[in-house]
């Protein structure tokens, strides 16, 4: 991917308090949001995008414009490089040591008949590398500096609360950004730290649960997020830009062999269920709401104090599953080999393999398809950075 000079374009950036970035989930899929923002960054280095909001994967590209000091074109090279270097080791551990010692424990007490307690499984991977990786590279007080300048008003990151079950947004920003309490999801006023950013990345079972505060468990943010697009919408983003991660035009090939499914096949189904359908999902729904208010006379709206909304949502032109088949190889060995015993090298399986591809042979092709699908749709991407949207509440 080449940052050049010579696209940007002539007329200064809106500075509009309405833009918004909504950074979905995908573990190692996440670096295709980076190669979209770089050519955003290309050409419009001094927009300002000052609503940010991240589940997962997307919540660490979040954090990390969220606290970077200069315009955007300097936070997108800064991401770009870390993503550039990112490797599995990097990002998680191994830990079969306490996946082993929680099965020997259950096999002992059901042989003793003795229950001491439950038998608790905290995650077959560690983050705490990612958390040093990051808190070496990432400085947060930057959050609080962006907002005092006026270039960030709000960013929230969304977690699950293992206690309620609630989708909980944790929200750093100005003051006067509103807190709500929907169905089964509610935000939080925080200072943001890297609990709150590895608790919206911990997917359940392989990552453990994060504490926040005292005692309060948290997992990834993605698992019970029926409303992706709804934290931007209450920190008052008009336009939307949203970058997901299934393809445009999602394309299975029927296989003539009818295998019963692999391990890694069903758990590839799973992630997709948990990252990638709710969004698309919420998208439906905006555009329904926006149809009606449409069709509405401006004096019925007046009521409500609704008005549409302008969301633009960027996919992958192919499939970022097929894309990691080439590369399983380069999972880490002990990784590699769990894979290999839930079916994860068998064809239908690279699905789940590309969550956990933090490999940059995987990695930078992704940027450079997130670059190339931007620039095949940068008139749609300047239509929607420049054109004024009603204003109003949703």
């Amino acid at each position: 991917m080449t940052m050049t000079t010579n696209r940007r374009s002539a007329h200064p950036p809106p500075q509009h308090a309405d833009l918004a970035v909504v950074m979905s989930g995908g573990g190692a899929r996440a670096a295709y949001q980076v190669g979209v923002l770089a050519s955003i960054a290309e050409r419009r280095p001094d927009i300002v995008f000052p609503i940010l909001t991240g589940v997962s994967a997307g919540a660490i590209n979040t954090i990390t414009l969220a606290a970077h000091p200069g315009n955007l074109h300097a936070k997108v090279t800064a991401l770009r490089e870390e993503w550039s270097r990112l490797t599995a080791p990097q990002v998680y551990r191994v830990r079969l040591s306490g996946l082993t010692g929680a099965a020997f424990k259950w096999i002992g007490q059901r042989i003793t008949g003795r229950q001491a307690g439950p038998t608790v499984v905290r995650g077959v991977m560690d983050m705490e590398p990612l958390r040093a990786y990051l808190s070496e590279r990432v400085n947060l007080a930057g959050i609080d500096a962006n907002v005092r300048a006026g270039r960030l008003r709000a960013v929230g990151l969304s977690a699950t609360c293992y206690t309620t079950g609630d989708t909980v947004t944790f929200v750093h920003g100005s003051p006067d950004v509103p807190m709500w309490a929907r169905a089964q999801r509610r935000s939080m006023r925080v200072s943001l730290n890297w609990d709150h950013v590895l608790a919206s990345a911990s997917i359940p079972i392989l990552f453990p649960a994060i504490e926040v505060g005292r005692r309060v468990y948290y997992g990834d943010g993605s698992v019970r997020q029926a409303a992706p697009l709804a934290p931007a919408i209450h920190f008052g983003g008009r336009r939307l830009l949203a970058i997901g991660m299934r393809p445009r035009e999602e394309r299975r090939a029927v296989r003539l062999e009818r295998e019963y499914p692999s391990a890694a096949q069903v758990m590839g189904m799973l992630f997709h269920s948990i990252f990638l359908d709710s969004l698309d999902a919420d998208e439906e729904r905006l555009e329904r709401v926006n149809a009606l208010l449409r069709g509405c006379a401006p004096e019925q709206r007046k009521p409500t104090g609704l008005s549409p909304l302008k969301l633009l949502v960027i996919r992958p032109s192919v499939d970022l599953g097929a894309m990691a088949r080439p590369h399983f190889h380069r999972l880490p060995s002990t990784m590699r080999r769990i894979v290999q015993g839930i079916g994860g090298e068998r064809e239908g399986s690279s699905d789940f393999v590309s969550y956990l591809l933090f490999d940059p042979a995987y990695t930078l092709p992704l940027m450079e398809l997130g670059y190339d699908d931007a620039n095949d749709q940068w008139g749609v991407i300047e239509r929607f950075l420049d054109e004024p949207v009603e204003r109003g509440g949703l």
